[in-house]
């Protein structure tokens, strides 16, 4: 992190900028994170998060759709979104020379937005297809029904994009109704990293965002995990999809640097363990991973894999097989060290990206209220160890406890 500075400033009204300077870059990465995604709604309200993220790209007072669009873009800049679970984030990545234009647009779609009756209409279709899109790519959808599956009948479960009868239903007293109770100063986290001033910035954001009234956080209910829950969908598919998990712990547990291991040695990459045994010795699959997820109060630690449907008891027991293996058995410290050196590795080199840079300075804040610094994620990483990781193993990896969904034709 040579020639990084971070600086944190708390505003009157609450919202918090935290910025990192690294003289190294040309650019800026530049985020506007909300302390609220789909995991916040109500049942009636399912994919208003997301929806609403939509509607701050459709036309402010003071811009077209167009105009949003193309501010950044004809600077050779970009503009994004994306709604999470426990977030979401606006974002522009653009040289330094460019940042007085970033806020300027950045605060305009987040506090100035019309949200008309017409452009709700037609989004409302936009966003319709979106959710077709993901229903017709199985590797895809089969997470959201894992996530319904593992967290069942609460918002944690709930599929971001909502579900068309949802979608359909929204309106502009709901939209805006929404808008008001999470898009307040103090629900908002600026993050920037790159050749930036922290004063600058913090002056911009005090001129452009200028919010009606503040509002109180309204707090997410607790998670509750669901335990061995099995569950088959028949789709004409051509390959069995097939998603099994657990819940573990959240992002303040000090134990999640080895669960971060267990999941880059079973899942982690081409040579990870699954998949040299499940593709590279058995050839029972083209596709096999492990993921992991993070929350405030829980986790998740799971695995998918694509396989002919001839193949998928034996796909699943050989995964089971290699997860009774872990659990059992240690790994050895020379495998260990290779684990935490592939995860600081990683580490260290999406740090050259100010998206990641940016990223990780509001997650830090948004999650710990600090920043983090390289040398103290290196040192939780090394203090990972085969008893650590075989702890992690025999608490989450019990194949009698694992949640499954499994997407088939059902035709041998």
């Amino acid at each position: 992190m040579q020639n990084s500075a971070v600086n944190k400033t708390v505003l009157d009204n609450g919202l918090t900028i935290v910025t990192e300077h690294n003289s190294v870059f040309r650019s800026v990465a530049l985020g506007i994170w909300i302390k609220m995604g789909s995991r916040f709604e109500t049942l009636e309200e399912k994919g208003m998060a997301h929806f609403i993220e939509h509607m701050l790209f459709k036309g402010t007072k003071n811009r077209t759709a167009l105009e949003i669009a193309s501010s950044l873009e004809e600077l050779g800049g970009s503009l994004n979104a994306f709604t999470g679970k426990e977030e979401t984030c606006f974002y522009i990545h653009t040289l330094d020379s460019h940042l007085k234009i970033s806020v300027q647009v950045l605060a305009d779609m987040i506090c100035n937005s019309l949200f008309r009756e017409s452009d709700i209409e037609m989004e409302k279709h936009v966003v319709l297809e979106e959710i077709k899109a993901v229903k017709d790519t199985p590797d895809e959808y089969i997470f959201d029904i894992f996530q319904e599956k593992i967290f069942p009948d609460q918002p944690l479960g709930y599929p971001i994009l909502g579900n068309p009868e949802n979608v359909r239903g929204f309106d502009r007293q709901k939209l805006i109704a929404f808008w008001k109770k999470h898009y307040h100063p103090s629900n908002i986290v600026v993050s920037a990293s790159g050749n930036i001033s922290h004063d600058s910035l913090v002056e911009l954001v005090k001129f452009y965002f200028n919010f009606p009234d503040n509002a109180d956080r309204i707090e997410m209910l607790p998670a509750k995990v669901a335990q061995n829950i099995h569950f088959k969908l028949s789709e004409p598919l051509n390959q069995t999809h097939i998603c099994l998990g657990n819940g573990t712990i959240s992002y303040y547990d000090e134990n999640r640097f080895d669960l971060i291991a267990l999941n880059t040695y079973l899942g982690g990459g081409l040579s990870s363990r699954l998949f040299q045994v499940l593709r590279e010795q058995h050839g029972l699959v083209y596709t096999v991973y492990s993921f992991l997820d993070f929350y405030k109060d829980t986790g998740v630690i799971g695995f998918y894999l694509g396989t002919d449907v001839k193949n998928q008891e034996k796909a699943i027991g050989e995964l089971h097989k290699e997860l009774d293996q872990i659990a059992t058995n240690k790994l050895t410290l020379k495998k260990v060290n290779i684990l935490k050196e592939q995860i600081k590795g990683s580490f260290f080199l999406s740090m050259e990206s100010t998206f990641k840079r940016m990223s990780r300075l509001a997650k830090n804040e948004i999650y710990f209220n600090k920043f983090i610094s390289a040398d103290e994620l290196a040192h939780s990483i090394n203090q990972i160890s085969p008893e650590s990781i075989n702890k992690m193993a025999n608490e989450y990896l019990n194949v009698t406890n694992l949640n499954s969904v499994i997407m088939s034709s059902g035709k041998n």
